[in-house]
């Protein structure tokens, strides 16, 4: 198994590109389930997770096809063979129950096995399921499967209020009102970028939507999709972790492609910590104003408030800032494990329940930490960086599934940086 070894040194400096979004091209893939005609996705990020909706895919018979080297998707379900997703695959990754919706919506029938994905909460799947049964679907969960079925003639339109903004419910949502018979209402969905990037390839394949990147969506059914071209969104959560390279080790860094409204309740942080933001034309450019980072508070929220996939990102940069900040985490319990590994490296932090509080030391030390998560992880190879010494970060499976050639994006930048293979 793998590891990141990070020796803390200087300040970075330079461009880093930042990928298409992995949350984004996770939900676009599977629209290809919902035409005969092909979809191909650019700017695609070359991760594990994509590849395992790849495997997905391919395993209820659409054919996908990765070129230059990984960049593109082409994709075609032209001739699909099963609608059922097995949990040898699915129990990989959690985004794999975004394939309910449009089996649903084109076979009218879909088995899917119960997701996995890390270990940061319950995140329960019922609010995709009471969405398909908004549309009239009959579901039933026997055997660790979702067992659903569509009404005789097809998913019909109709109206569903989420209790809570769901990201993935939305997407499914969103995905299998697109071929159902009328209008389709979402109240309190959610906003996030990669769901209007969503509904944005959609409508170029032929969907009618509006309102999307609101929290009410209207979907009017159309009777079928065809092919479209579309390129994925700027990965807003790699761009919000780079950006904080520079903030924790000094330095000026530009994020390629980078936009300020894709990570503006972020940038705003920044700000009042003492980090400058600017937009260029080459993308944001990223440094510390003067001395040492400011605390600052911070609590996740859904789009557009702060991410929680940075949360422990900006625990990392608060453990060295001067003074006390509180961190809140309202999205998923379980997701400050990152904190006793910090601890380790000289961290001062104390958890009780969905809060931490992060006391700001001069420096961090280098240790042997390992990652529980996938944000954690490279939250711990930030605090790296920043450290005396080497640190050691293992089980960077993790990392993988959402960061690609993490070493040479920071080498390039000057980090002292590199993967120690696994035994």
């Amino acid at each position: 198994m793998d590891s990141i070894l990070v020796k803390g040194g200087g300040p970075l400096n330079g461009d880093i590109p930042i990928a298409g979004a992995k949350n984004a091209c996770l939900t676009l893939m599977p629209a290809t389930l919902l035409s005969e005609e092909p979809l191909t996705l650019t700017n695609a990020p070359r991760l594990s997770d994509i590849r395992t909706m790849t495997l997905l895919l391919q395993s209820l018979g659409a054919e996908v096809t990765a070129l230059q080297d990984g960049k593109v998707l082409a994709m075609s379900s032209h001739a699909l063979t099963s609608q059922r997703a097995e949990y040898d695959i699915v129990r990989k990754m959690r985004a794999s129950i975004l394939v309910l919706g449009p089996l649903l919506a084109r076979y009218g029938y879909a088995e899917v096995s119960l997701p996995g994905g890390c270990a940061i909460g319950a995140r329960p799947v019922d609010l995709h399921l009471k969405a398909m049964e908004a549309l009239g679907a009959e579901m039933d969960l026997r055997d660790g499967y979702v067992h659903a079925k569509a009404p005789a003639g097809g998913l019909r339109g109709g109206e569903f209020e989420f209790p809570f903004v769901s990201v993935g419910a939305t997407e499914n949502a969103l995905l299998a009102a697109t071929l159902a018979n009328g209008t389709t209402v979402l109240k309190n969905a959610a906003r996030e970028p990669e769901i209007v990037d969503l509904a944005h390839c959609l409508q170029k394949m032929g969907a009618q939507i509006e309102g999307e990147g609101t929290s009410t969506i209207t979907i009017q059914g159309v009777d079928r999709l065809g092919g479209a071209t579309h390129s994925v969104v700027t990965d807003r959560i790699e761009l919000g972790t780079y950006m904080l390279a520079p903030a924790i080790c000094g330095g000026e860094v530009t994020c390629l492609g980078g936009r300020i409204e894709l990570v503006e309740s972020f940038c705003e942080k920044l700000d009042a910590a003492g980090i400058s933001v600017e937009q260029t034309e080459k993308g944001l450019k990223v440094a510390r104003r003067n001395g040492r980072v400011k605390a600052v508070d911070v609590t996740t929220e859904p789009f557009p408030g702060f991410p929680t996939d940075l949360q422990a990102q900006m625990m990392a940069l608060m453990c060295t800032a001067e003074g006390t900040s509180v961190l809140e985490e309202k999205i998923f319990e379980n997701r400050f494990m990152h904190a006793p590994e910090l601890i380790r490296m000289g961290a001062r932090i104390d958890v009780h329940g969905g809060h931490a509080t992060v006391k700001g030391v001069e420096r961090l030390k280098g240790a042997p930490v390992m990652a529980t998560d996938l944000r954690a992880s490279v939250s711990l190879i930030l605090a790296g960086l920043a450290a005396e010494g080497e640190t050691l970060v293992s089980r960077v499976y993790h990392l993988d599934r959402g960061y690609e050639n993490v070493e040479e994006k920071l080498s390039a930048l000057g980090a002292n940086i590199e993967r120690v293979e696994g035994q």
